[in-house]
C-alpha cells in the first residue's frame, strides 16, 4: 500500500509495512530525531508530533492512518532560524534536565496554545506527557512565559 503524506512541508510517499509506527519512519527513513521513543504504548508522549495540527503520539500511529495528513516534527518548529516561542521560553526558563522528553512536551504546549493561546486549568490538565526528572514547575513557567509573549506579539 502506497502512502501519501506531507511531512513538515513536504510531501512523502512510502510505500513499505502500513502497520509501521509512523514514530519509526520519522527516525529511521525520514532521518528526524527529534521525536523520541520513550514507551511505544503512547502513554509517556516522547513521540509526540502534529498531525492536522493536533498533538499526537506517533507510536501508536500506523503508516496506513497518515494518507492524506499532514505531520509536523520538533525540527520544522523553528522558523529561518528562529526559535518557535515555544522552544525560546523552554530555553529562558531551563526546563530541561536530562531533555529526552522535552521535544514531546514542547510539540504537546505548541498543540494548546495553537488552538487555546489563553490556557487556563482544563487546558493545562490535558497535557499529559510524562517527564521522568519532574521538571514540571519549569515546564509550567516556561507554558505562562509563552503566553505572555504569544498574547504581546498578537495584541491579545
Amino acid at each position: 500500500m502506497k502512502v501519501k503524506f506531507i511531512l513538515n512541508n513536504k510531501v512523502q510517499q512510502y510505500n513499505g509495512d502500513e502497520e509501521m509506527p509512523l514514530l519509526w519512519y520519522l527516525r529511521d527513513y525520514a532521518k528526524l530525531r527529534g521525536t523520541k521513543y520513550g514507551c511505544g504504548i503512547g502513554a509517556c508522549g516522547a513521540c509526540t508530533v502534529h498531525i492536522d495540527k493536533r498533538a499526537v503520539r506517533s507510536c501508536t500511529l500506523k503508516m496506513k492512518q497518515l494518507e492524506g495528513r499532514a505531520v509536523r516534527t520538533i525540527e520544522d518548529l523553528a522558523t529561518n532560524n528562529i526559535l518557535h516561542i515555544v522552544q525560546r521560553a523552554w530555553i529562558d526558563e531551563d526546563v530541561a534536565q536530562c531533555g529526552y522528553c522535552q521535544a514531546g512536551q514542547i510539540m504537546s504546549v505548541v498543540a494548546m496554545l495553537e488552538s487555546n493561546p489563553r490556557p487556563g486549568q482544563r487546558e493545562f490538565s490535558g497535557l499529559t506527557n510524562i517527564c521522568r526528572c519532574g521538571t514540571y514547575p519549569r515546564m509550567r513557567k516556561a507554558i505562562e512565559r509563552a503566553v505572555r509573549q504569544i498574547n504581546l506579539t498578537s495584541g491579545l
